[in-house]
C-alpha cells in the first residue's frame, strides 16, 4: 500500500469509520499511523472518543496512532489572513484596503474553500516523514474531487501568470532611464518568488498524488450511492489517480430463519436488494470490493472499530517507492 491513502465517498456513507479503522489496522500492523480528517463534523474525534486538533496527537489506548483534524472554516480564514499579508507587503500603503477588498471577495468566491484546503494538504503530506501510513478522511465526493483536481489547474494558471510577471518586469527594465544598464528587478522579484513557491507545492502535490497515493470509494448498497461513486471512479481515472478498491458499508444484517413477523420480512425484502447492489458492484466496476461491511448496533468506535478493521481487505504493508 502506498503511503497516502483517501477514503471518498459521497457525505454520510461511512467514510471516517472506513478511514479511522483502517489506520487502526495499520497501527496494530507496527505502522506509525496518522489519520487526517477534514469532516466540519469532526466525527474522528467521536470515533475514538477524544479530542483532536490541527496537530497531530496520539490516540489514547494505541501505539503508533495519531490523529489530527483541520477545521475547514479554520483553514480557509487562514488563507485569507496569509495572503493579506504577502499581499500588503508588495503594494503602497494607499493600496492596501482596495488589495484587502479584492481578496475578501476572492475568498468568497467558488473555489476558495478547496484552495484552502489544497495548502493544509500539500503541508501535512510534505510534513509527514515521521508516519509510515497517513489515512485521509476527506470531504464528500464533490468537494474532494474539485480539491485534487487543484494542482493541475493552478499549475498552469500560475505558469501564465509568471510568464506575464517576467514580461512586464522585462519592458519596465527595457525603460529603465538613467541608468547605463537596466535595473535587475527580475532578480528577487517577490512576486515571482510567491508565484514559483505555489507552483512547487502544487507540482509536489500532483506527483504525490498520482505516485505515491491510494483512492479508495466507500458505498452504501443503495442506488444513489453507487451512481455518486460510479462519477467519483470517472473523475478519478480522468486526473490520473489510483483507485484501489470499493468500501460497501451499512449492509443490512438478514434475520434468522425461524424469525417471522413484519420486521423480519422487511429485513429480507432489505437484504435482498442490497445483494442486487453487491452484484452490481462486483460486475460493474473494474476495481475490487474490499470490505462489505454489516450496520452495527450501536456506533462504530471501540470493538466496533476493531471488527471492521478486521473486515478491512486492505493492504497494510508499505510499498517500496519506485
Amino acid at each position: 500500500m502506498r503511503k497516502f491513502v483517501f477514503f471518498g465517498g459521497k457525505g454520510g456513507v461511512g467514510k471516517t469509520t472506513m478511514s479511522s479503522a483502517y489506520a487502526l489496522k495499520c497501527a496494530r500492523e507496527g505502522l506509525r499511523t496518522l489519520v487526517v480528517s477534514t469532516d466540519p463534523a469532526h466525527s474522528t474525534s467521536d470515533v475514538f472518543d477524544q479530542q483532536f486538533d490541527d496537530d497531530p496527537r496520539a490516540v489514547e489506548g494505541e501505539e503508533n496512532l495519531y490523529g489530527m483534524e483541520v477545521d475547514p472554516d479554520t483553514e480557509v480564514e487562514r488563507h485569507l489572513m496569509e495572503t493579506k499579508r504577502a499581499m500588503g507587503d508588495q503594494v503602497s500603503p494607499a493600496m492596501v484596503n482596495e488589495i484587502d477588498r479584492q481578496i475578501e471577495m476572492a475568498h468568497q468566491t467558488p473555489g476558495a474553500y478547496e484552495a484552502a484546503l489544497m495548502d493544509r494538504f500539500i503541508e501535512v503530506m510534505r510534513s509527514a516523514e515521521e508516519f509510515d501510513r497517513v489515512v485521509f478522511d476527506t470531504s464528500p465526493t464533490g468537494g474532494t474531487l474539485r480539491l485534487l483536481s487543484l494542482p493541475e489547474l493552478l499549475e498552469g494558471w500560475i505558469d501564465r501568470l509568471v510568464y506575464k510577471r517576467e514580461k512586464s518586469i522585462d519592458l519596465y527594465e527595457k525603460a529603465a532611464i538613467g541608468n547605463n544598464e537596466p535595473r535587475r528587478v527580475m532578480e528577487g522579484d517577490p512576486i515571482l518568488d510567491r508565484l514559483r513557491t505555489r507552483k512547487e507545492r502544487f507540482e509536489f502535490a500532483g506527483k504525490t498524488l498520482r505516485e505515491d497515493a491510494a483512492f479508495f470509494l466507500v458505498v452504501n448498497p443503495d442506488e444513489l450511492s453507487i451512481r455518486e461513486t460510479r462519477r467519483a471512479v470517472e473523475d478519478l481515472e480522468e486526473y490520473g489517480l489510483t483507485i484501489r478498491g470499493l468500501a460497501v458499508n451499512r449492509l443490512t444484517p438478514e434475520p434468522e430463519p425461524h424469525e417471522e413477523g413484519r420486521g423480519a420480512r422487511f429485513l429480507r425484502d432489505r437484504v435482498e436488494t442490497e445483494r442486487e447492489r453487491l452484484r452490481e458492484l462486483h460486475e460493474t466496476f473494474d476495481y475490487p470490493v474490499v470490505a462489505e461491511v454489516v450496520t452495527r448496533v450501536s456506533e462504530v468506535k471501540g470493538d466496533f472499530l476493531a471488527e471492521v478493521a478486521d473486515e478491512l481487505d486492505i493492504d497494510v504493508a508499505v510499498e517500496p517507492r519506485t
